[in-house]
């Protein structure tokens, strides 16, 4: 089969959205599947770079890494054309959809969306919150979402919400997959005691983690402000916070202001094969974000052996087992609890940690694609009254 995967962003940016497409880009191409990658450039030029496309854009400020593709008519959508895929999968809903629309209409195959983003809980970044409000947001997704073939999301609560937009088209939930093996793998007591001198931590102190990006909808802040609580029952406990983005400048400056500089540390961005580090040298990955529509980071957690203290949100149903893998909680004083109950419980955290081994599995890639996979065929055939056998669809190969 002949794929056409299509997102607003890709590599060099790291985010959940360009996680999930370089997951399932790899394994569409590991069935044997032709996959190419048609996205936006971020350095205002054209190229192409293997399976990887990318089309001229400009930044348009409305909120941060928003860009714009124009006029429809390139030499890169001509050869996407003579190439003649099959079908287009779709991961934003902006300048690429439209794209993804035009070439879908020369070429007459259907179009699959994955729903990636809560833009509710974005409407802050646009236009500074002053034009867009929800009803409209919700407004526009369903009249994008109503005219595709499918929809994809990576949670119950994501569909949940796509349904009270009135979105009617159908709508499958499909959890985003990780490679496990890259936070599987070991880390070198060595390795762990580098990065601990590198960031000023000692041995005796407790790690508890943030990793993801550093925007004010991951309501970091929160994690940050019950610090107090934590430091006044043992000053030992660090938060690391590990990554990048648009509020990092406004954290340190809360942290200077509540001074507890000593007991917060800010990484900066990390690579994305150094990830898995930071969450081998926590204790517990902590978060405080309500605005997931897939919690990639969760599953990195759990993946990585670590156990999760979280702020309780319907997308973690199913991923998180309370007093399992870890612990979702309601108010500053459970949060407090969980992280003192798991700091100072041994048997708890290695409990924890394999039960958060044992859950991540549920998550691979490999999961991930045969799902996605099965929905094409599903979409390509028309059969909703028509047996197929998984097994075929999945081994397929072109």
């Amino acid at each position: 089969m002949k794929i056409l995967i299509t997102t607003d962003t890709y590599y060099p940016m790291i985010n959940g959205v360009i996680a999930s497409v370089n997951n399932l880009y790899n394994e569409l191409k590991l069935k044997g599947h032709q996959v190419k990658i048609l996205t936006l450039s971020h350095d205002s030029k054209e190229s192409i770079q293997g399976d990887i496309y990318y089309l001229k854009s400009i930044g348009i400020g409305v909120y941060p890494d928003a860009r714009i593709k124009f006029p429809l008519h390139n030499r890169l959508i001509s050869e996407i054309l003579r190439w003649n895929p099959d079908i287009i999968h779709s991961q934003t809903e902006f300048s690429m959809m439209l794209v993804s629309k035009y070439i879908s209409n020369k070429l007459h195959i259907p179009i699959i969306h994955t729903y990636h983003t809560m833009y509710e809980d974005y409407l802050g970044y646009v236009f500074g919150g002053r034009l867009i409000t929800k009803r409209t947001s919700a407004k526009f997704i369903r009249m994008l979402l109503n005219s595709l073939d499918s929809v994809i999301a990576p949670t119950q609560k994501a569909k949940d919400s796509l349904i009270s937009y009135g979105v009617n088209t159908s709508i499958s939930v499909i959890p985003s997959g990780i490679s496990l093996k890259n936070f599987k793998k070991e880390l070198l007591e060595e390795e762990k005691r580098k990065i601990k001198k590198y960031f000023n931590i000692s041995k005796d102190d407790r790690i508890i983690a943030y990793v993801g990006r550093i925007g004010q909808e991951k309501n970091i802040g929160e994690i940050i402000d019950f610090m107090d609580d934590l430091i006044g029952i043992n000053r030992k406990i660090k938060l690391l916070v590990v990554g990048d983005g648009p509020y990092l400048q406004t954290l340190k400056k809360e942290v200077i202001e509540k001074k507890i500089e000593k007991s917060v540390i800010f990484t900066g961005m990390i690579k994305s094969e150094e990830v898995y580090k930071y969450y081998k040298i926590a204790e517990i990955f902590v978060t405080a974000s309500t605005s997931e529509t897939q919690g990639l980071t969760y599953i990195e957690a759990l993946s990585s052996g670590c156990p999760v203290v979280c702020k309780y949100d319907p997308c973690i149903d199913g991923v998180i087992k309370q007093g399992e893998n870890g612990f979702a909680y309601r108010s500053r004083k459970e949060y407090v609890h969980y992280i003192n109950k798991i700091l100072n419980d041994y048997t708890l955290r290695c409990n924890m940690k394999q039960s958060a081994l044992n859950k991540a599995n549920e998550y691979s890639s490999e999961i991930f694609g045969n799902r996605v996979l099965y929905e094409y065929y599903r979409v390509l055939k028309n059969t909703e009254n028509i047996e197929m056998d998984l097994t075929k669809v999945i081994n397929h190969k072109t």
